[in-house]
């Protein structure tokens, strides 16, 4: 069968059209991009070492100001903590599109640019932030916002842009921040009970202490944590079932709530799935899905759904959120899998038949547990796809109708 040259035509912009997509959901790679400049080779190394180009790379709109080997060797010689360095270093990714042409175009001359340190919560006031302005002469300068207003760096080249989501400049040198370099301690010399008690969940980190369970939180500190902490009110209402636990059952219930890798609020919008937790052993899986919907994130068990309601810190390899619900895992809370049967077709529940004797949520084994969080399951559609397949029938009722 001859094709017409009109469906010959539909058939090629159809595979034209599927190489576009593919090709445009690819994410961008900060460590590639720089790899391709040797003179950035530190800037890189240390963007890697410290967890950052991962942070990078997740971001869908964002602007790297890259400083050369020059450039880095007076940062190197103040001899920070690799913690500090990433402080350093995160106030020079600006969290918004800044190509050639924007940084000569800004509206009344100046922007003041958040910066992936501002995110981190580390920042004091609004010593997170860059001001980016553009002056005489055609040049763009560049100052950390606590450091008196002093524009300490200028732009030198664009590197790559992806317009309008991704662009990697180079900047003058390094711009200094006392705030960004301050002394910060490792993950191990936190004090998690006290940010914890600090911050509305002093019931929990007392039930850590207690129980012993910190440290298994401590010592997944270094290689990365994540703790799902309820708050205090959640907590003090579910106390009355977790007495009933034995010791054991209550060390599993709290190491429940941490994960032994680090994840940041984009981390966990875009690793929707099951995770494994600090509990998990072999056959006990105790395992949870994370799952979100826009901005809110919900860790969902088989017995109930908790939300993240906020942020205690998040620096990489350490995450301490809120939630506002206790996780309680199928392995201990099994009966919440089992619904009671249905009552007959003629039976008529009694007026208060749901006031003293209803079942109690958040129960241990052979008790009735919470069964109310039944959110619905998310899924990922892909507008690339949907796209796709519309054009596919477009050119299958072509090839029928030849």
């Amino acid at each position: 069968m001859q094709l017409s040259r009109s469906l010959t035509g539909a058939i090629l912009l159809t595979f034209s059209l599927v190489f576009l997509i593919c090709n445009t959901t690819n994410a961008h790679n900060i460590t590639k991009i720089l790899a391709k400049h040797p003179e950035f080779s530190t800037f890189n190394h240390y963007l890697t070492i410290t967890h950052l180009a991962d942070e990078i790379n997740r971001r869908e709109t964002i602007t790297v100001c890259a400083v050369d080997n020059a450039g880095m060797s007076d940062l190197l010689s103040k001899h920070l903590t690799v913690y500090a360095m990433k402080n350093v270093l995160s106030l020079h990714i600006l969290l918004d599109y800044f190509g050639t042409k924007k940084l000569h175009q800004i509206t009344n001359g100046t922007a003041l640019a958040a910066t992936m340190f501002q995110a981190t919560g580390s920042a004091p006031g609004s010593t997170g932030f860059v001001n980016v302005t553009d002056l005489k002469g055609g040049k763009v300068g560049f100052g950390a916002e606590d450091n008196d207003g002093k524009l300490d760096a200028t732009f030198v080249k664009s590197i790559q842009e992806i317009p309008y989501n991704v662009s990697v400049i180079q900047i003058s040198k390094i711009l200094p921040s006392p705030e960004a370099e301050a002394p910060t301690p490792a993950p191990n010399e936190l004090n998690l009970t006290s940010i914890m008690s600090k911050k509305g969940c002093k019931v929990f980190s007392d039930m850590l202490i207690a129980t012993g369970a910190i440290n298994t939180f401590y010592d997944n500190a270094d290689g990365g944590l994540t703790v799902f902490c309820p708050l205090d009110s959640v907590i003090t209402d579910f106390a009355p079932k977790y007495k009933n636990l034995t010791a054991e059952k209550k060390v599993s219930l709290l190491l429940y709530h941490g994960i032994p890798v680090y994840e940041s609020m984009p981390m966990l919008k875009s690793n929707n799935g099951l995770m494994n937790t600090l509990a998990t052993d072999g056959a006990n899986k105790y395992d949870f899905t994370v799952q979100n919907d826009g901005e809110v994130v919900t860790l969902k068990t088989k017995i109930v759904t908790a939300r993240i309601v906020g942020t205690l810190i998040d620096e990489q390899p350490l995450a301490v959120y809120t939630i506002n619900k206790v996780l309680l895992p199928r392995e201990l809370f099994k009966a919440a899998l089992t619904p009671a049967p249905a009552p007959a077709p003629e039976a008529k529940a009694p007026k208060d038949a749901d006031s003293p004797t209803a079942p109690e949520p958040f129960a241990p084994d052979g008790e009735p547990a919470d069964q109310t969080a039944s959110d619905k399951n998310g899924s990922v559609r892909s507008k690339g796809g949907i796209f796709v397949a519309a054009v596919l029938s477009v050119w299958l009722g072509a090839f029928m109708s030849v």
